[in-house]
């Protein structure tokens, strides 16, 4: 019987210190907000990601997210219009509907 020799392993590969993960571009560009957003994070042009920020802070203030299902954001006046008339979305499915209102 032939014993198998045993395959090295290399160790995994180290990330250089220092390194940082460059912003991508398309994201950092400032985009203006319609009328409909405006109304909840303001008017003045920002990025993206900055409007997702401002629309977590208003419904963390405004206490939208839903008690069982946290996943879940219940609409008030101001944000039914953004979510198309829906009265609870997905948090998934909230930036994809804000997204829509950004030029």
């Amino acid at each position: 019987m032939a014993k198998k020799k045993a395959a090295k392993r290399s160790a995994p590969k180290k990330k250089r210190a220092g390194a940082k993960r460059k912003p991508n571009a398309a994201f950092m560009k400032p985009m203006n907000p319609t009328a409909t957003l405006a109304a909840v994070i303001g008017s003045s042009a920002m990025p993206r990601t900055e409007v997702t920020k401002k629309m977590w802070a208003y419904i963390k203030r405004h206490g939208l997210q839903d008690k069982k299902n946290r996943r879940m954001i219940n609409a008030d006046e101001k944000l039914k219009p953004l979510f198309g008339g829906k009265s609870q979305v997905s948090m998934f499915d909230m930036t994809k509907m804000v997204n829509r209102h950004l030029k």
